[in-house]
C-alpha cells in the first residue's frame, strides 16, 4: 500500500512541475488533463503526507521514552504517543478508502429521470414528490438543477420528468438513487381512508461528453412538433418541441421545455448522449455486477430500493436495512444520512474484495 502511495506522491510532484512548464501552459488540452489528474490525486497525497508526518512525530516521541524523564514528563510523552497512535490508525484507515477503485463518473453532472409507475395518479404525484426532494437536496449541496423535459398531470404530479443536476460530485451521491421507490400512504383521492402502495422509478445517468460517446449526425432523426401541456392540449403554436431518435440504438428523446427549438435540441442532445453512453456501458456493468456483486447496487433499475411509509413517518432503504423515522426531513431533501450510509457500505464491500 505504501509503495503505491509513494508513487502517487511522486506523480503529484511531477504534475506540479508539468503545470509550470510553458509548453504545457500553452497547450489547453494537456493543461486540462494534468490539472484534472493533479486534482484527483490531491486528497490522497495530502493524507499520505499527514500520515508520514504523524509517523515521524510518533517515532520521535517513542525515542524520548528511552531517555531519563521525570514522572510528569513521562506521562506527557506517553499521552502524546497514545494520541499520535490513534491519529495514525485513523489516517491509515482513511488512506485505504482513498485507494479504493473510483467510479470514473463520480465527478460528473447527472441527468435524472423520474417516472410514475404502478399506482396511476398516486404514482405520478409521488414522482412529483421525489423531484422536489432531489431538487432540495441539490440546492443544499450548492448544485444547480434544470428541467429538460416533463409531462405533468392535472393533479400536479408527473408522468415523467427529466432534469439535469450540475455540480462537482453529483453522480457520486445521486447514483445510489437508481431503482424503484415505493410509497405507502392514503391518497388525497381516497375517500375511505385506505392506505395505497404505489411506485415511481428513478434513473440517474452521468452526463456524457462528446468525446466519450460518438454520435454521428447521420444516425439521428430529428422531428419537430408543437409543445403540449397536461391532457395533451397545445400550449405553443410554433414547432419548438424537438424529438431526437438515435437510429442504431433506437433511443428516443423529446424536449419541449424551452420556447426555442435550438435550445430544446441542445437539451435533448445531452439526454440522448447520456442514454446512449448508459446503454453501451450497462452491458459492461452487468457483467461486473455478476462477477462481483456489491451490497449496494447502482445498476438494476427494476430493483425496489426504498419505501416511504407516511402513516408511520418511516423511510426504509432495503439494500442496507436502514430505517429512519424522518420521512418529513427526507422529503425536504435531507438525504445525507442515507447516502453516507450507502457510501460506507459500498466502501466496506470494496475493501473486503480488495483483501480477498
Amino acid at each position: 500500500m505504501f509503495d503505491r502511495l509513494q508513487s502517487l506522491e511522486d506523480r503529484y510532484n511531477r504534475l506540479n512541475e508539468l503545470l509550470s512548464d510553458p509548453d504545457v501552459i500553452s497547450d489547453s488540452k494537456k493543461l486540462r488533463e494534468f490539472s484534472k489528474e493533479q486534482s484527483d490525486l490531491e486528497e490522497t497525497v495530502l493524507a499520505y503526507r499527514e500520515y508520514k508526518d504523524v509517523s515521524e512525530q510518533l517515532k520521535d516521541s517513542k525515542a524520548m521514552l528511552e531517555e531519563k524523564l521525570d514522572d510528569e514528563m513521562y506521562s506527557m510523552v506517553k499521552e502524546e504517543i497514545d494520541e499520535l497512535s490513534t491519529s495514525r490508525e485513523d489516517l491509515e484507515a482513511r488512506l485505504k478508502i482513498l485507494l479504493l477503485p473510483k467510479d470514473p463518473n463520480d465527478d460528473k453532472n447527472v441527468i435524472v429521470e423520474i417516472r410514475g409507475a404502478a399506482g396511476g395518479d398516486e404514482a405520478q404525484l409521488f414522482a412529483g414528490d421525489l423531484y422536489k426532494m432531489y431538487s432540495r437536496f441539490a440546492e443544499a449541496q450548492g448544485w444547480r438543477s434544470e428541467v429538460i423535459e416533463s409531462t405533468s398531470t392535472e393533479l400536479g404530479g408527473f408522468k415523467e420528468i427529466i432534469f439535469m443536476v450540475n455540480g462537482t460530485g453529483a453522480y457520486s451521491k445521486l447514483k445510489y438513487e437508481n431503482g424503484a421507490h415505493r410509497v405507502q400512504r392514503v391518497p388525497s383521492t381516497e375517500s375511505g381512508g385506505r392506505i395505497h402502495t404505489s411506485t415511481a422509478t428513478v434513473a440517474v445517468l452521468p452526463e456524457a461528453e462528446e468525446v466519450e460517446v460518438n454520435i454521428h449526425e447521420k444516425d439521428i432523426r430529428v422531428d419537430t412538433f408543437t409543445s403540449s401541456g397536461p391532457g395533451g392540449q397545445s400550449v405553443n403554436t410554433t414547432m419548438s418541441a424537438v424529438r431526437l431518435t438515435h437510429i442504431p440504438t433506437n433511443t428516443v428523446v423529446s424536449c419541449q421545455d424551452e420556447k426555442s427549438q435550438i435550445k430544446n435540441k441542445e437539451k435533448a442532445m445531452k439526454v440522448l448522449r447520456a442514454r446512449v453512453y448508459d446503454k453501451i456501458h450497462s452491458e459492461v456493468q452487468a457483467e461486473y455486477d455478476q462477477n462481483r456483486k456489491l451490497a449496494v447496487g447502482t445498476g438494476d433499475r427494476s430493483e425496489r430500493i426504498r419505501t416511504y411509509n407516511f402513516p408511520q413517518s418511516r423511510v426504509t432503504d432495503h439494500r442496507i436495512g436502514l430505517t429512519l423515522q424522518k420521512l418529513d426531513q427526507i422529503l425536504q431533501g435531507k438525504l445525507d444520512e442515507i447516502i453516507e450510509q450507502l457510501i460506507m457500505e459500498e466502501q466496506s464491500e470494496l475493501m473486503k474484495q480488495a483483501e480477498e
